[in-house]
């Protein structure tokens, strides 16, 4: 099969559409043959040697795609050769084929085209385990996302405010900010002009007092110690990104003087089945997301799809200021249209 190959680290350049083996599935695991896959800021990380896959996992990048069930492997009952599919992957996206275990595969809703149900595993995969299976999210909570213009960011928009949430967002310029605020949020810092702190602290949080019930945050180190300022009471923070560094120095005292909790959390290297596994993820999100997904409550933001000989400009591309939403790889066309989403009648 074709694929991007990385046969050195480095900039987006060393991105080449070279030749892999075809993957084989075993038993339990499902073959998809990829019509698009989503590009994420740990692929850039991949790319240049910081973000290693997990034991086992393709040495491809690539963290989610959608596609056509090719084959499946011994033991699986819920998909069929010509359902239309989305997957969260631990490697591999960036391919004509993936293997993936079945568990992690989840039907693409009638309508919707494959290219942007590339946009969505990872997505909703890391936002509903950070903000409702970590951080507890419940109606009347106030909730700052950094980062909302980001795909991230643009899905857990969508979803704080389906959940009944007020939702503060940074982001760098006034026409992402516009463009969260049509989404679904209150709460707009411009982080370029203004103190997210002072911002979150001057709204009330469901308790009643000032900050944030939960902030999901993909800068890490550099906004450790601010975070823990933005807090309310009880409140829980979750690190989801390292973009401004991996060390910093936490303030255990003003942490403690809150009753507040840090997580940080990542979906690659979760186990595939078991209590906090890939698998459990995604029938979380099956259940619950999707039927958002499919009643166009929540929508994927794409903000634009590319061939995947392009991959090294797709990498550019999400690290460009002006970037809002999803980068999505073309890998085929999709010769789909006929198979209707049978695999969604049945329960994974």
């Amino acid at each position: 099969m074709r694929a991007i190959e990385l046969n050195e680290f480095g900039g987006p350049e060393v991105l080449t559409w070279g030749k892999a083996a075809d993957p084989v599935p075993g038993r339990g695991e499902v073959s998809i043959d990829v019509v698009a896959a989503g590009v994420n800021r740990a692929d850039l990380l991949q790319r240049q040697g910081f973000y290693a896959p997990p034991a086992g996992a393709s040495e491809i990048i690539g963290l989610e795609c959608s596609g056509v069930v090719a084959e499946v492997g011994e033991g699986v009952r819920d998909w069929r050769a010509g359902d239309r599919v989305c997957a969260l992957l631990s490697g591999g996206g960036y391919a004509e084929r993936v293997v993936v275990p079945a568990g992690q595969v989840l039907p693409v809703p009638d309508g919707l085209d494959l290219a942007a149900a590339a946009a969505l595993p990872e997505v909703a995969a890391t936002v509903w385990s950070n903000l409702v299976m970590t951080a507890g999210l419940h109606a009347g909570q106030l909730v700052l996302i950094h980062g909302g213009g980001s795909g991230i960011g643009t899905h857990a928009i969508q979803l704080a405010v389906h959940k009944g949430a007020r939702v503060a967002v940074t982001a760098g310029s006034a026409e992402k900010l516009a463009r969260c605020a049509e989404l679904g949020a209150s709460v707009l810092i411009n982080y370029r002009e203004d103190d997210f702190v002072a911002a979150v602290r001057a709204e009330e949080s469901g308790a009643g007092g000032p900050g944030a019930d939960i902030i999901l945050d993909n800068m890490g180190a550099a906004y450790l110690s601010r975070n823990v300022e933005a807090l309310a009471e009880h409140g829980h923070l979750v690190v989801i990104g390292m973009q401004g560094g991996v060390k910093s120095e936490l303030n255990l005292g003003a942490l403690l003087s809150k009753w507040g909790s840090v997580h940080a959390t990542n979906v690659r290297n979760r186990p595939a089945t078991g209590s906090g596994s890939k698998a459990e993820i995604i029938a979380e999100v099956r259940g619950h997301v999707w039927p958002l997904i499919a009643d166009g409550t929540i929508v994927p933001v794409v903000h634009a799809e590319l061939p995947i000989t392009e991959a090294a400009e797709a990498h550019r591309m999400l690290d460009a200021a002006d970037t809002f939403g999803k980068v999505v790889l073309r890998v085929r066309e999709d010769a789909s249209s006929a198979h209707s989403s049978a695999a969604s009648a049945r329960p994974s």
